[in-house]
């Protein structure tokens, strides 16, 4: 059988095709699933789909009339996926419900270092043969107060980084994970955590009830030094809210690798036109924020775990078994 890959990378490549050796032949595209790019999967079985990929109705439409069954897609969020339609048709959806959490843990502060110590800025100014100090200043972590927004198995790779530090932990999460107390985390409400937090970092999935859970009145609680982290899903942050604090001079650093309306910019290469989301190009004018392009998963650790995950999911639905990793049918 051969499979169908949307949105593979070129780094990512080699690894699908040498996890998919001796078992399917894959054909990788590096364009992403669309409902432009659905019509291309008539008469593959088996479509795999990356984390930006459009799998709303309607494209779940056209996959299933070209003969779609299976759609396995690497990644572990899921908010792109219409369920519902999906079970409508029939489709078995997969997703990788688990994979390192330290690749993005690890991320996530290397964007808080980044900001705090102005990295960005240092690096490009000695480029050009500027050694000078001013507007550099940082400030230590250690003694400071981190806020951990989500301290599941990512939070809590971030939280032992930050206990590392010797900081002061305060945590929020619908569970309390009992490995992150042990390392003395206090968990409180939310408002606590936004007010009392020098660093805040978000680790929880992007669902109704946390969409926008950084808007308006939550940043306004925030310190006006505070370091804002998002290595999570761009829906998290009401990105317009974030942009008036940061133009009142707000926030000491803000580091996002997602942003809410990424689709269609990120994973692509578009420095030769005009950016029309005015919101992201003001974004990233700010001295004190850095944008990168969803990479904090993007390890070889992680990805392979991804690869090694979809490999499986395609086995188990060859073989008419479900998993954790199955999202439809429903059980």
């Amino acid at each position: 059988m051969e499979i169908l890959a949307f949105g593979v990378q070129a780094d990512e490549r080699p690894l699908i095709e040498r996890a998919f050796a001796g078992q399917h032949a894959v054909r990788c595209l590096d364009v992403f699933l669309s409902e432009d790019t659905a019509p291309i999967a008539a008469g593959y079985e088996i479509v795999s789909s990356s984390v930006n990929a459009d799998l709303s109705g309607r494209v779940l439409r056209i996959l299933a009339a070209g003969g779609t069954k299976m759609i396995a897609q690497r990644s572990t969020g899921f908010n792109n996926i219409d369920l519902p339609v999906a079970r409508e048709l029939g489709l078995t959806v997969s997703r990788v419900s688990y994979y390192s959490p330290y690749s993005v843990a690890e991320f996530a502060w290397t964007l808080a270092l980044a900001v705090n110590r102005r990295i960005v800025r240092a690096s490009n100014r000695t480029r050009d043969f500027d050694f000078r100090l001013n507007g550099l200043m940082g400030r230590d972590m250690r003694g400071r107060t981190v806020g951990v927004l989500g301290t599941g198995k990512i939070g809590e790779a971030f939280t032992r980084i930050a206990h590392g530090f010797g900081m002061d932990l305060l945590g929020w999460d619908v569970v309390q994970n009992p490995a992150c107390v042990e390392l003395g985390m206090k968990y409180v409400d939310k408002e606590t955590l936004f007010s009392s937090s020098d660093l805040i970092s978000l680790h929880v999935p992007l669902l109704e009830s946390t969409h926008h859970v950084i808007g308006p009145e939550a940043l306004k609680m925030m310190k006006d030094d505070a370091i804002l982290v998002n290595s999570s899903r761009g829906g998290l942050v009401d990105t317009d809210a974030l942009v008036t604090e940061l133009r009142s001079g707000r926030f000491a650093g803000v580091g996002l690798d997602v942003y809410e309306a990424e689709a269609g910019l990120f994973f692509l290469d578009r420095s030769l036109v005009a950016v029309e989301d005015d919101t992201l190009a003001r974004l990233i004018t700010f001295p004190n924020v850095v944008v990168t392009s969803h990479q904090a998963y993007y390890t070889h650790d992680a990805v392979g775990q991804i690869i090694d995950t979809t490999v499986t999911n395609v086995a188990d639905y060859l073989a008419g078994r479900r998993s954790e990793n199955t999202l439809s049918p429903q059980e």
